[in-house]
């Protein structure tokens, strides 16, 4: 990683090569999307949509219905760029849902009033790595 590149703040880093038209190692990538979705989970407690980003991670969010085995009544799913713009600000809801870089299926799996996840992102130091 450039010296340029904030190690301390994985979302910022992965943004910075997209900004370049790179794509982050993926390790990098792996960081922010976990870290990101952990604050989602945090700030949307529940267990009735379930967030995907493949082939990082998954959480469930949203009070509701728990879910427990099998497919979820709601899902929201897309790529670790899509999420990670989100995330920022970057990118709108309704946008990548009408363009297809995103899918929400279900009752409640429009979560983007909890969109972009606003700083602080953690507890503590202001990033979410």
């Amino acid at each position: 990683m450039s010296s340029e590149m904030p190690d301390h703040d994985p979302l910022a880093a992965a943004l910075m090569y997209y900004k370049r038209g790179e794509s982050p190692p993926r390790d990098l990538e792996k960081r922010a999307v976990k870290a990101s979705l952990a604050v989602l989970a945090q700030r949307a407690p529940g267990r009735s949509v379930e967030v995907r980003v493949p082939p990082y991670a998954a959480v469930q969010v949203i009070a509701g219905a728990t879910h427990r085995r099998g497919t979820p009544p709601a899902v929201v799913e897309c790529d670790a760029r899509t999420w990670l713009e989100l995330v920022a600000g970057l990118a709108q809801w309704h946008i990548v849902v009408a363009d297809g870089r995103l899918r929400a299926s279900g009752e409640r799996s429009d979560i983007s009033s909890y969109l972009p996840l606003e700083p602080p992102l953690d507890q503590g130091n202001g990033s979410i790595g």
